[in-house]
């Protein structure tokens, strides 16, 4: 790198504009006009989806469902999906964001103007990273507050703890575009984004062992999964989030969601939010540390 070493704020300064283009060309790419019409695709259909199963409801025998709440049932499956969903595009998006933006970017030369600046490349990574960061939550809380919204619209329903779902989807997905960063550093596009989604399918197949283990009383599954939790903590954020959906419901029909089919949902408490936040500090040290002695 050339050029004199700048001072904490300049940097702090550089971070900012930095983090600011990278928004701008994020928005000016071709591809986000197919998300936004992939989501909207699915909220459409979620909608039709929604407007369908409430309006069964008012066929189904009252006495066939003792002590279940059918209208509760319905909208907290419908939210489950969503979530699932959300959380899964939200993936694509930060994936896509963080496509190349070590390895790729400087394989195609388009990191070395940058570098040759008097900037750190710690500043750049970081700045990049946030920027990629932010499109994702905002992405994934208006998706999932739009799908909230089309929930209570068609079948009077609401989530029990609306915010803090969507405060574990947005942290969810800043651990999973953290992850795709560090991978950037080592690996190629095209390789960066077959093991992202290969790490985000471990993490959902790991929160699947644990409620099959929590169904037949398995300790190894139950230990396979929590471990998992933390190695990849999206996954327990994710459940984290299902919890919030239903917290305050009991008796049969809480009983009946904690089965699924989007089931999993665990109280995951305020310990794996710390954790997760050093998670992230931890691959971006870790990235920053390796995209300083590399040779770009």
């Amino acid at each position: 790198m050339s050029g004199t070493a700048l001072s904490g704020p300049s940097q702090a300064r550089l971070a900012r504009v930095i983090a600011a283009h990278a928004v701008r060309e994020s928005l000016r790419r071709r591809v986000l006009p197919i998300v936004l019409a992939l989501s909207t695709a699915f909220l459409v259909l979620y909608g039709l989806g929604a407007h369908f199963a409430f309006g069964e409801l008012d066929a189904i025998d009252p006495e066939a469902l003792v002590e279940i709440d059918s209208r509760e049932l319905a909208g907290a499956t419908l939210s489950g999906l969503a979530m699932f969903a959300t959380l899964f595009l939200g993936s694509v998006v930060a994936t896509f964001l963080t496509l190349g933006i070590v390895r790729g970017d400087a394989e195609s030369g388009l990191l070395q103007p940058l570098l040759a600046r008097p900037v750190a490349r710690g500043t750049v990574l970081i700045a990049r990273t946030a920027a990629a960061a932010a499109l994702s939550v905002a992405y994934v809380v208006a998706v999932f507050a739009l799908a909230a919204l089309i929930t209570w619209i068609a079948g009077d329903y609401l989530p029990d703890q609306l915010p803090v779902a969507l405060l574990q989807l947005a942290a969810a997905v800043v651990v999973i575009t953290c992850i795709s960063v560090l991978v950037s550093v080592y690996v190629t596009s095209t390789a960066q984004g077959i093991v992202v989604f290969m790490l985000f399918g471990a993490g959902l197949t790991a929160g699947l062992l644990g409620q099959i283990g929590e169904a037949l009383d398995s300790d190894s599954l139950i230990d396979i999964s929590r471990i998992a939790s933390y190695a990849l903590p999206f996954e327990g954020l994710y459940q984290d989030g299902l919890f919030a959906l239903t917290a305050e419901t009991s008796g049969a029909t809480g009983f009946l969601l904690s089965l699924g089919p989007f089931g999993g949902a665990q109280d995951a408490g305020l310990g794996l939010d710390l954790f997760a936040a050093l998670y992230c500090v931890a691959l971006l040290a870790a990235a920053t540390s390796s995209v300083r002695r590399r040779d770009l």
